[in-house]
């Protein structure tokens, strides 16, 4: 057999060998392909699931979540005062914005004659933001401890006692639900063990979550906001800066010709006079 013939089934023999592993390397890339694919299929269908369960979660609250007395679409408001007044006044407040501290400090008085007079009623929207922005969970505890509050009917005593007793706003005192508990000692027959279980219990966590929810479509994106017959009145209604008096002269300009509603001398003064502590623990 001469070389040549030699070198030449050599040289093809080695062209075999070269296209055979350039095969199986291929092969080898197919099947991590494979491997990648099936991985970054399952990936997909992790995502894909855990946005529809988180989706789930978001649009998981009902209307019957809600503690009583709510209204409003989906049951997202609490209402003091007369159904019948003749003004409303709608507050977005979070119980650790210091800023509705002082709305409160300032005007709760004012709000309060105005309540028992029949001149206006209040809706009230209880958010719970500052937890995102400062950390925290004293926000959402103590809007369920107001929800659960409302849901025995005594939404309006407790809020006065949260705002007269609010903590700093970087100090998440109420993240301790114990505390949150002791205040409603200054309101009568509010401390009882249905309540303690309603705020340990976060029962009305879903609804928290969906005011929070619905301020965060508004298109409001502070606190405290304040409307009067859905104009905007803090810290100005129509260019005049808020006070005790303004507020009340707008009132009285917004009713003109119209009834105040009429309550009961009871209903009265629990609106005018709600117990409330003025503090600090």
């Amino acid at each position: 057999m001469s070389q040549k013939n030699t070198e030449a089934r050599r040289s093809a023999r080695d062209r075999m060998q070269e296209e055979r592993a350039a095969q199986e390397a291929k092969a080898r890339r197919m099947r991590q392909f494979g491997i990648i694919g099936t991985v970054l299929a399952v990936l997909v269908v992790a995502v894909v699931v855990g946005v529809l369960v988180m989706n789930h979660k978001s649009s998981s609250y009902t209307a019957t979540d809600a503690p009583k007395g709510t209204v409003g679409t989906n049951n997202l408001i609490i209402p003091v005062g007369a159904d019948a007044a003749p003004s409303t006044l709608t507050v977005y407040e979070d119980p650790r914005c210091p800023a509705c501290g002082e709305f409160e400090t300032s005007f709760h008085g004012t709000v309060n004659k105005l309540l028992s007079e029949g001149r206006i009623k209040v809706q009230y929207h209880v958010v719970s933001f500052i937890d995102r922005h400062d950390q925290g969970s004293g926000s959402k505890n103590a809007a369920n401890a107001l929800a659960c509050a409302q849901n025995v009917g005594k939404f309006h005593n407790f809020h006065d006692v949260i705002y007269a007793n609010q903590p700093d706003e970087t100090d998440d005192a109420w993240a301790d639900k114990g505390k949150l508990i002791t205040l409603a000692k200054q309101v009568p027959g509010l401390d009882t063990p249905a309540f303690e279980s309603c705020v340990n219990g976060n029962s009305f966590g879903s609804w928290v979550t969906a005011v929070q929810t619905d301020f965060d479509k508004s298109g409001f994106s502070s606190t405290p906001t304040i409307l009067l017959n859905g104009t905007s009145a803090y810290p100005t209604f129509k260019g005049e800066q808020i006070s005790e008096a303004n507020l009340v002269k707008w009132v009285d300009a917004a009713n003109k010709g119209k009834t105040p509603a009429v309550l009961t001398p009871a209903s009265a003064a629990a609106l005018a006079s709600p117990t409330a502590g003025n503090t600090k623990p």
